[in-house]
């Protein structure tokens, strides 16, 4: 039953990529408890008919090769093969490893790095070269670590809370590979700052507490990440379209540490907010030189220029949105426009154009003639949407598509190629979550051919 339900889904997964405009991936390996490799790849696409943005799993390979560039290429290969998108790919996401970015030029497809790794590096980089901080999260780790561990420090906060009058809950811990982790940590040490003292002073702990001072440097220091935890979970979507919220997303968090750097005092959250301006500003001019972030972000109505922290680099944005445009147009009917621009020829005709001595120039006039009007139909197009009033950033970008198609036609062709493009690798890793919960020590013999 099982196997039968899958090849239904299958094949309805299939239909609807038939149907879709254009599909974008986003990739990831992962290692089981097992030390077994995988590769996962996700589709992301734009159903025609509701204008939703829908995701679908191609598969999960056993990996037992070597992660060459070569050996994820052709796996990545096989798999659009197998499910007939090979043409319609516009766009991978990974992670920024070496050899995942080898494996795209090698498939030939246009990449962008996830966002979500970017921010995890920003922060992370931005903390760790702050010792004061360092220290703070050190103490913090080893608070939450002993109420964790220890059933009569576990029991007695529980107590405290309750005598308190709050909910009972308990301390969380830091993970090295999401920066995010470390202010949830940090979130929950605060909230619990009463709690946290009575019960270490009744249990008489030797473990170093936290100061007064300590506790500002915390409070100061969740102002200025909280911005970024909001960024990092909106960009980690599935459901809404978030590859166009990259550029305007860091922008506001460019704005935000400047109005926190008018409002922190300490000197440890003055210079977190100095080494995120820093890292954030690297991160943004490049990605504000990219086609493949520029376009979809003006291609949202509910952002377009007005998303850009650099007037210039929304201009050049506009102009590569204008030659898409024009390359689409030209795509799309050839052949009409050649027949529509040729006129009744004022010399005898040859009986081969090798014979005519002027084939050669009457081409070159018709193919500049053709050219020039694609070109201005393509900039009255995109002029025409630029100037509109952006909508409200509650609604959603490809329902307004939906009902501005006939409008904008070869604009909203566009839309759907490039607004399906998620802006980070997570619904990757929100499979070898999955995966992870399988693979546990109940069912370590669990192997590859029955996993995937």
């Amino acid at each position: 039953m099982i196997s039968q339900r899958y090849e239904e889904k299958k094949e309805q997964v299939k239909k609807e990529l038939k149907s879709a405009v254009a599909v974008s991936l986003t990739a990831d390996m992962w290692t089981s408890m097992n030390m077994e490799a995988y590769l996962a790849v996700t589709c992301h696409y734009v159903d025609s008919e509701n204008h939703t943005l829908c995701t679908s799993m191609l598969g999960v390979e056993h990996f037992p090769q070597q992660h060459t560039a070569e050996n994820m290429a052709q796996v990545k290969k096989n798999l659009m093969q197998e499910w007939a998108i090979a043409e319609k790919v516009t766009c991978l996401v990974t992670d920024a490893a070496a050899n995942m970015v080898a494996c795209v030029k090698k498939l030939q497809i246009r990449h962008t790095i996830c966002i979500a790794h970017s921010l995890n590096l920003t922060v992370r980089k931005s903390c760790d070269q702050i010792e004061t901080l360092t220290d703070i999260r050190n103490k913090t780790r080893h608070i939450a670590t002993y109420f964790r561990t220890s059933t009569t420090a576990k029991e007695k906060l529980a107590q405290v809370q309750l005598q308190m009058g709050g909910p009972v809950k308990k301390l969380m811990n830091e993970v090295s590979t999401r920066w995010n982790s470390t202010y949830l940590m940090l979130e929950r040490m605060a909230e619990q700052r009463e709690s946290v003292l009575v019960s270490l002073a009744s249990l008489k702990s030797d473990i170093p507490q936290l100061t007064t001072n300590d506790y500002k440097i915390i409070e100061e220091t969740l102002r200025v990440l909280a911005p970024f935890n909001q960024a990092t979970v909106e960009l980690s979507e599935e459901k809404r379209v978030s590859g166009s919220k990259v550029i305007p997303m860091l922008k506001m968090l460019h704005h935000s540490l400047q109005r926190n750097a008018l409002n922190v005092t300490t000197e440890t959250a003055i210079n977190l907010v100095e080494n995120l301006k820093r890292r954030l500003l690297e991160t943004l001019c490049n990605l504000e030189s990219l086609s493949v972030m520029t376009i979809p972000t003006l291609l949202d109505p509910r952002f377009k220029t007005m998303a850009f922290l650099s007037a210039s680099k929304a201009n050049d944005a506009v102009k590569r949105l204008k030659s898409e445009c024009a390359a689409e147009m030209r795509n799309a009917v050839p052949t009409q426009m050649e027949d529509a621009q040729a006129g009744p020829s004022t010399q005898p005709s040859a009986s081969s154009p090798d014979d005519n001595l002027w084939h050669q120039l009457d081409m070159e006039v018709k193919e500049s003639k053709a050219n020039s009007n694609v070109t201005t139909d393509a900039i009255i197009e995109v002029q025409r949407y630029i100037s509109e009033e952006n909508t409200p950033r509650s609604q959603d970008p490809l329902q307004y598509w939906k009902s501005q198609r006939l409008n904008y036609p070869t604009l909203y062709k566009l839309a759907m190629t490039f607004l399906c493009t998620p802006s980070s690798s997570v619904p990757c890793e929100r499979v070898f979550s999955k995966a992870g919960e399988m693979v546990c020590k109940r069912r370590n013999r669990l192997g590859p051919k029955m996993l995937t």
